[in-house]
């Protein structure tokens, strides 16, 4: 049984298509990298998967719980860290993990003992008593991580979690995630940065405009990518002619020269 399982997710927004006929497998174990840029359907997919957002076509499934008609299973099985941080400022480190873990309803003594565990390995325990309004710009996002932790659960969604962060944040980050999938935990993880794509996943989809590009090894898609500068195609020189081929998708410049033209592909690199 695999941890995701996506089979033709469509989500408009009025006459925005921000997913469009999304389909993908995510076996259990997996670090599975969602790259695109800023506006791609990232994080509309994600609140897709996590039961936030209905799509009104589609099929989606959490270890084979289907994620709108088995809401409750499915989302007890997820731990969920969004870009935007959602501690409160108000309460400390500690209290922030007590209060999610028992929306699960993790017991007393585990999650006290689980809290211990992740804010050792955030290097947060010395600061757990504080109250996170204090904590800096780096810190604040390891806490978040470590909410969507606290329950232990199989899966976890991180959208661009270092995004933005001190080196120091990003190393201890990426080296629980590495932890986190040593032990079998399966990682979605969303990102525009293809180095950091690299580094992390297994595989990568390549998400632009609401639509899968690719699916593939990092290194095979760095390949592809690099592999591919552009096109030069003899063509009538006519404006008219110039003028439709600049309005296909796929096409990012096109440059006259020689007895046609050259036009380079939009190639989703980031």
């Amino acid at each position: 049984m695999a941890a995701i399982e996506v089979d033709a997710l469509t989500k408009r927004f009025g006459a925005l298509v921000a997913v469009n006929d999304v389909s993908f497998v995510v076996p259990k174990g997996e670090v599975f990298g969602y790259l695109g840029p800023n506006g791609a359907g990232k994080t509309t997919t994600i609140r897709i998967l996590t039961g936030i957002t209905p799509p009104p076509s589609g099929h989606a499934s959490i270890f084979g719980h289907d994620i709108q008609r088995e809401r409750l299973t499915a989302r007890g099985m997820i731990g969920i860290v969004p870009e935007t941080s959602n501690v409160y400022d108000d309460l400390s480190a500690w209290k922030n993990l007590m209060f999610s873990a028992e929306l699960y309803h993790v017991s007393k003594a585990e999650r006290e003992s689980r809290a211990s565990e992740i804010l050792r390995a955030f290097d947060l325990y010395e600061r757990r008593d504080d109250r996170v309004r204090g904590f800096s710009k780096g810190m604040k996002p390891r806490l978040t991580i470590a909410k969507g932790l606290v329950h232990n659960p199989p899966l976890i969604f991180l959208d661009e979690p270092t995004s933005g962060l001190d080196v120091q944040s990003n190393i201890i980050i990426r080296e629980v995630i590495r932890e986190l999938n040593r032990q079998g935990v399966t990682v979605f993880l969303t990102t525009h940065n293809i180095e950091e794509a690299n580094q992390m996943c297994d595989r990568v989809a390549i998400i632009n405009r609401g639509v899968i590009a690719a699916i593939d090894s990092p290194e095979r898609l760095k390949r592809t990518i690099q592999s591919v500068q552009a096109v030069e195609i003899s063509v009538d020189g006519r404006p008219e002619i110039l003028e439709a081929l600049s309005q296909i998708p796929e096409v990012n410049k096109i440059k006259r020269g020689g007895r046609g033209c050259v036009f380079t592909p939009r190639i989703p690199v980031w």
